[in-house]
């Protein structure tokens, strides 16, 4: 297997890891939970389940021949809290990684040297998917640490728990 090959095959294994680990803190919580703020300065798990829905929804239509930014994209709206159903907000989830799953699983190994535009910007496909792994990870973060702080104690711990 060749570098390219094994870091596209690695990749798509990491997103899916991201997700899976994404969704099982989601799990353990209500319909009224994922719209809880600390403040309202903070984003509640809803809005950044919004975000990275839109997100990825921009960044993977048309990959390779348009800018990861699309012009149908609201993101200001995506930080808008509406109350959208659970049901809702797992299915514009799901949506999202359909997309990205789809278009990373297309890819070959010689698509990680072409350029891509992103917010007018030419970079590579490789600094593309390593953008979009930044981004996930960071958000994934926060979604689980917001959970954590509405269950305390009730929170499934999804890593290895203390003194383990």
């Amino acid at each position: 297997m060749t570098f390219e090959k094994e870091y596209l095959t690695t990749i798509i294994e990491q997103f899916k890891h991201f997700k899976e680990r994404a969704e099982k803190g989601i799990e353990q919580l209500s319909e009224m939970d994922l719209h809880w703020k600390s403040n309202e300065e903070s984003n509640s798990i809803a809005i950044i389940i919004k975000h990275l829905s839109g997100n990825m929804h921009s960044r993977w239509v048309d990959f390779l021949t348009a800018d990861g930014e699309k012009a149908y994209r609201n993101r200001d709206l995506e930080f808008v809290d509406r109350n959208e159903s659970k049901k809702h907000l797992m299915q514009i989830w799901e949506d999202g990684w359909k997309l990205l799953f789809h278009t990373i699983g297309n890819l070959n190994g010689e698509d990680l040297n072409r350029k891509v535009t992103l917010r007018g910007k030419s970079i590579s496909v490789l600094q593309a998917i390593q953008t979009e792994v930044v981004h996930i990870s960071y958000h994934l973060g926060q979604i689980l640490y917001i959970g954590k702080q509405i269950k305390g104690k009730e929170w499934i711990i999804l890593s290895i728990p203390k003194n383990k």
